[in-house]
């Protein structure tokens, strides 16, 4: 079984700063580095390096061939990759001294997707393949519901999330893979339990998983409710927490392993990876994340 990801290809610019910047404010950045990011290349990064068979959907500017490159090295199939003559989306990240960020992102070729596009992407996908999404890409909703219609399992994770979301046909989602604040903006609840109820009574049908940081994650679907803590580690920078352990955790659901055994998985990967500078570049291979 493999899994497809349409989504994002971005040059991430990293700025490691004292505290973000403030209105009005000029700030002097200690350091500076280019990363590959783009929360759909990092995903496939993840699960590659996680063991899945990952064939990633996306756009690139004549800029960005290096990025093409480094997921071909990281064991991504990128054969529906395509270069254009839109630039390549990129990313502006504060990284404070605590190791929180604040992004900035520009969308360039990931904005570019017309019918055709995502009509040849679809085509390649066969009945029982997993489609993974985020909402870096324009035509998420055209993508669901031709993805529906072809019998694909679709596991959507909404970053960034925006309005237009709830707009998408988010009934035809079979697992959802959020954070706090995209799981209020879809619910309109701010506590975590309450977001995950609400998930529930909204798509019965579907699974719920809310990432919480620090504080761990809760697992749900119409049998199982699981709470799981995050792992203590010396946080140097959280860029690409979530995108590690989406790969991972989905690695192992597509290998058929147990939902609690995928979820410690995740968080542990995701431990590691936030001891480490950069999105991309952060993501542990599966030899550095302890069993």
């Amino acid at each position: 079984m493999k899994i497809v990801n349409f989504g994002s290809i971005n040059i991430d610019h990293v700025y490691s700063v004292e505290h973000f910047v403030r209105p009005g404010e000029t700030l002097q950045s200690d350091d500076y580095h280019i990363f590959s990011g783009g929360k759909g290349a990092n995903q496939s990064i993840a699960l590659a390096y996680a063991g899945a068979k990952v064939l990633h959907a996306g756009k690139i500017g004549q800029d960005g061939s290096w990025l093409k490159q480094k997921l071909e090295k990281s064991g991504v199939d990128t054969r529906l990759i395509e270069s254009g003559a839109v630039p390549t989306g990129h990313a502006v990240i504060q990284v404070n001294a605590q190791g929180e960020n604040a992004i900035i992102i520009h969308g360039g070729a990931n904005q570019s997707f017309d019918n055709s596009d995502i009509q040849r992407v679809i085509d390649v996908c066969e009945e029982g393949n997993y489609l993974l999404l985020q909402n870096e890409i324009n035509g998420i909703d055209t993508i669901m519901t031709k993805a529906k219609d072809r019998g694909l399992h679709i596991v959507f994770n909404p970053a960034p999330v925006t309005k237009a979301v709830k707009d998408y046909p988010l009934e035809g989602v079979d697992t959802f893979i959020i954070n706090a604040v995209e799981g209020e903006m879809l619910t309109g609840e701010s506590d975590p339990q309450k977001i995950v109820q609400k998930m529930q009574r909204l798509y019965p049908d579907s699974k719920t998983l809310l990432t919480l940081g620090k504080n761990g994650l809760i697992y749900a679907d119409g049998d199982r409710y699981i709470s799981k803590k995050a792992l203590e580690v010396e946080t140097v920078d959280t860029t690409g927490a979530g995108d590690t352990f989406i790969g991972y955790f989905l690695a192992g659901v597509m290998r058929g392993d147990k939902i609690e055994e995928c979820l410690d998985m995740g968080l542990k990967a995701s431990a590691v990876c936030v001891t480490r500078h950069g999105a991309a570049d952060s993501i542990p291979k599966r030899e550095e994340v302890p069993n």
